[in-house]
């Protein structure tokens, strides 16, 4: 069985457990050397524990690739009998190269870039040194994992051109889980219109638009919050909606068992982000597009974006141009008032195959597999080669 060394930054994070997750579905054995964010967690996989990071403390984030990189090596044995070497995120790909630089390995290398940070997007001598390191690090790798083709067209193609081969694995659902049969074309009816914002809530940006359009249009609508704040991008969350009836905070949810739960009580799903606005924030493409398009929820994007690109592409969603203080309460208010045009979407969304929202089986082993045939013809061409 192929072994892949998944090297993540957190292990309790939703989207690292859907890719371990997605190895497995695929009949791929996975080793696991991951930091993590909180203390209360645990994992179903084999996996070496490499230390504790924080949101947005970069520089306890750079010596956590040193001292990462030293327990990963001090497991050697673990380390070299996988296959290959899988790495998401910039941290994480100079903790797996280090690893295997310490450890003595040729164990071919994939980076998976979630998406491109503010700091590769600076455009003073900080940006231009971190994109140099960047650089070098892909040059030691066989391929680049993107979510959309929006960060290679703006930022790999730009920068890496020829750096590195690289394949598009959108972010939909993994494909083993069990989510539910999809919905009936006839959504139930609510008496306010109930927008839903689901996943990492971490634009704070996107808490004010929310916000100001349930004060704006009181009992119409009803926002419908579920997730973890990111505290450390929106510290003052609790106190901004703390009395504002029709704003309700879920809290946390297990993926995939209350997906279905929170889709069935939405009308629409907010897919908009400005974290890193005009840079990663229009590029990339969000995972609450593919669990509510598979459960028939249509999503609302600001124009300009990828997500807008791919939601008019195929008629299942809206989108709003800017001034969004102004735009968003406008489409809110006439959605409320007529449910049609989110009737058609829905059936439009139910309509596409289930294998938009859900990764088809063998994505991930092929990708692999690919990865492999890669060193063995680079092997073949560079006979003592290291890349």
């Amino acid at each position: 069985m192929t072994r892949i060394a998944f090297f993540g930054h957190d292990a309790a994070d939703a989207a690292v457990r859907r890719r371990v997750q997605g190895f497995h579905d695929d009949g791929l054995d996975v080793i696991g050397f991951t930091m993590h964010r909180r203390d209360d967690y645990s994992v179903d996989w084999d996996n070496i524990d490499l230390g504790r990071t924080f949101d947005a403390a970069y520089s306890q984030r750079i010596a956590s690739i040193f001292t990462g990189a030293s327990r990963a090596a001090a497991h050697r044995e673990k380390l070299a009998s996988a296959d290959v070497i899988y790495a998401r995120n910039l941290d994480m790909l100079a903790t797996a190269l280090l690893a295997r630089r310490k450890a003595k390995l040729k164990t071919p290398v994939i980076y998976e870039s979630l998406d491109v940070h503010r700091l590769l997007t600076r455009k003073d001598p900080i940006g231009f040194a971190f994109r140099r390191l960047e650089g070098a690090l892909l040059k030691h790798t066989r391929r680049l994992v993107v979510s959309s083709p929006g960060f290679l067209i703006n930022h790999f193609e730009k920068h890496h051109r020829g750096r590195c081969t690289a394949t598009i694995v959108e972010n939909r659902l993994a494909a083993g889980a069990d989510y539910g049969a999809r919905p009936a074309a006839a959504a139930p009816a609510s008496d306010a219109l109930r927008i839903g914002w689901v996943g990492v809530l971490r634009c704070k940006r996107s808490l004010g638009l929310l916000i100001d359009a349930a004060r704006k249009l009181g009992p119409a609508i009803r926002i419908e919050l579920h997730g973890v704040p990111a505290l450390t991008e929106i510290p003052d969350f609790y106190e901004r909606i703390k009395g504002i009836s029709n704003i309700r905070f879920h809290g946390r949810y297990r993926s995939p068992e209350d997906l279905a739960a929170i889709y069935s009580g939405l009308d629409v799903v907010w897919a908009g982000d400005f974290m890193e606005a005009g840079y990663n924030s229009v590029w990339l493409l969000p995972n609450r597009l593919y669990e509510g398009g598979y459960y028939g929820v249509p999503a609302i994007a600001p124009a300009g974006t990828q997500t807008a690109a791919w939601v008019n592409a195929r008629s299942v969603g809206f989108t709003v141009p800017e001034n969004l203080a102004t735009t968003l309460p406008q489409l809110l208010l006439q959605l409320s008032a007529d449910r049609s045009s989110i009737a058609d979407r829905r059936s439009r969304l139910l309509s596409l195959p289930a294998s938009n929202f859900v990764a088809d089986r063998g994505e991930l082993a092929h990708l692999i597999a690919e990865t492999l045939q890669d060193k063995q013809a680079a092997q073949h061409a560079h006979p003592g080669g290291t890349a």
